[in-house]
């Protein structure tokens, strides 16, 4: 049996997928969309990915709230098996499988998102995964539509990681262009600077001679921390290449609308409204970097003064915290 892609939830770090990041046209399309007419005190709301998971999540969504209950039982049907029973009952091995933990973490960020009593947002952004239930939120993919997306790139991941098994490392302590610089170094292996978490946190992936090659030299390098994190793949890395491939078939025939508000995405880290361009930069995520420390500091230069995380955990409001002390977080 293959083994399953999961994701790792690292005392209030929030590792996920991650990639190199080239300079294409999808970093084009976001710089060129960016504008400077913001305003102040704004609301950005943000969604976790992969790692978030817990048993029981959903739950109490479901019991108290009917329009959470609704959209639980639609997801149930649309996926063809009961993913709440796994989700407020299942174990821990089950929940981490990825055909079932991306889905559940989507479900439940957006039925958090839905109850909320918290005005709309005036700007969104996802870690990962995360980025589809920002997509909702800000109303440029419809529910359905993006559960059959996450699902599609759940299927595409784990496929990926069968027919090249990479893995991640965690690296704490040391600034993120002497990461590069490390990466960089590494040569005749795939190995990647990918989830810029906040500073002084950022996350590797690549084959799995080449992350054994990186974690010494980092530390070398000063890092206070550089350790192998237990994931089946080498996400958002130049590895994911055949799940980009599989999952672009799937995006182009999936209708993208104007969002309401703006959202920022990993692989740029500004905010973005035109629905094709949003639908490139999804594609391009899961082979590029999660510039989440980039996304957040570009959001509070463009106004943004209040955080509210929707979804299970509290991961982003962490590291959004660590990012920017400053910013009110709820």
């Amino acid at each position: 049996m293959s083994k399953e892609c999961t994701g790792l939830h690292f005392r209030g770090f929030f590792c996920t997928f991650v990639e190199n990041f080239p300079l294409h046209s999808n970093l084009i399309n976001c710089l060129t969309s960016h504008s400077d007419h913001f305003n102040k005190n704004m609301k950005a709301f943000v969604f976790p990915g992969q790692g978030s998971q817990s048993i029981g999540m959903g739950k109490d969504l479901y019991d108290n709230y009917p329009v959470a209950r609704e959209l639980f039982e639609r997801a149930n049907e649309l996926l063809g098996f009961r993913i709440t029973d796994v989700m407020f009952g299942g174990t821990d091995e089950e929940l981490r499988a990825t055909r079932v933990t991306q889905p559940a973490v989507f479900m439940h960020s957006v039925a958090a998102f839905m109850v909320n009593t918290v005005e709309q947002p005036d700007m969104v952004a996802g870690h990962s995964l995360g980025e589809f239930s920002a997509l909702v939120a800000c109303g440029a993919l419809s529910f359905e539509d993006a559960l059959l997306l996450v699902r599609a790139r759940a299927e595409a991941m784990q496929q990926a990681c069968e027919m090249q098994p990479g893995t991640m490392a965690a690296v704490l302590g040391l600034a993120d262009d002497k990461v590069e610089e490390v990466c960089n170094s590494i040569t005749g292996d795939t190995v990647v600077a990918a989830n810029f978490n906040s500073n002084g946190q950022v996350v590797i992936s690549g084959t799995v001679s080449g992350i054994d090659a990186a974690v010494p030299l980092l530390k070398e390098a000063g890092a206070r921390r550089a350790l192998k994190l237990a994931v089946g793949g080498a996400f958002h890395s130049p590895l994911m290449q055949p799940a980009a491939e599989a999952l672009g078939k799937a995006i182009q025939a999936t209708a993208f609308h104007q969002p309401t508000c703006p959202i920022y995405q990993n692989v740029c880290a500004l905010p973005q409204t035109d629905p094709e361009a949003i639908r490139r930069n999804l594609l391009a995520q899961l082979t590029s970097p999660v510039r989440w420390t980039q996304s957040v500091n570009q959001m509070i230069a463009d106004g943004a003064t209040e955080f509210y995380e929707f979804g299970p955990g509290d991961v982003l409001k962490n590291l959004i915290r660590k990012i920017n002390p400053e910013v009110t977080v709820g």
